[in-house]
């Protein structure tokens, strides 16, 4: 769980509840002073926008990129680098060809998502996200389960195939939230 003021990540027992508000024990005094004296407090915690995402997911595609390449390499050989041997006589090669490409695609989209769902659930961020200090939580504060993690990278591919609206929509809602965070309930905020 996150503290409301300072957005430090703390025990649940070490935060105190105030209204919807969870603050640390080092913000307790100063944020029920403000309280006290009737001084709005927003919320800390500053969620990640369009554009910082876009840099994150940027630096996790080429890791992945790199990744899915070596997999593909090593489970399809010289194939990989080229799905059709002779450009000339493509009916002849055509189903073995298709079935080159297709396991191809399908090892990128296990490697993808093995690496997403392993990295949020275990840590938080995938690198990228963690290059540029953004954590992606539950609404809460809370850590992302393993299952939730696999079908957010699931539900990206929804808003990839939206034309990329899934993911625009991060810019005109209230929490910065993409299509793929409205469907599993999490949120994608900054940490520093």
């Amino acid at each position: 769980m996150f503290c409301s003021e300072c957005g430090r990540p703390a025990q649940a027992d070490d935060l105190a509840r105030f209204g919807d508000r969870l603050v640390c024990i080092e913000c307790k005094a100063g944020y029920a002073q403000k309280l006290r004296e009737g001084v709005s407090v927003a919320g800390a915690v500053k969620f990640a926008g369009f554009w910082i995402r876009f840099v994150a997911s940027l630096i996790d595609s080429i890791i992945l990129f790199v990744l899915s390449t070596i997999l593909q390499f090593v489970v399809l050989g010289r194939r990989a680098a080229s799905p059709f041997p002779d450009p000339n006589h493509l009916d002849a090669h055509l189903a073995e060809s298709l079935t080159v490409v297709g396991i191809a695609w399908l090892l990128g989209t296990l490697a993808s998502a093995a690496y997403e769902g392993w990295f949020i659930a275990k840590l938080g961020a995938t690198p990228g996200k963690m290059a540029l200090s953004l954590k992606v939580v539950r609404p809460g504060g809370g850590p992302v389960s393993l299952g939730r993690a696999f079908g957010r990278y699931f539900a990206k591919m929804l808003s990839t195939f939206t034309l990329g609206i899934g993911y625009i929509i991060a810019g005109f809602d209230s929490e910065k939230r993409a299509m793929h965070d409205m469907i599993c309930d999490t949120r994608v905020i900054r940490i520093r």
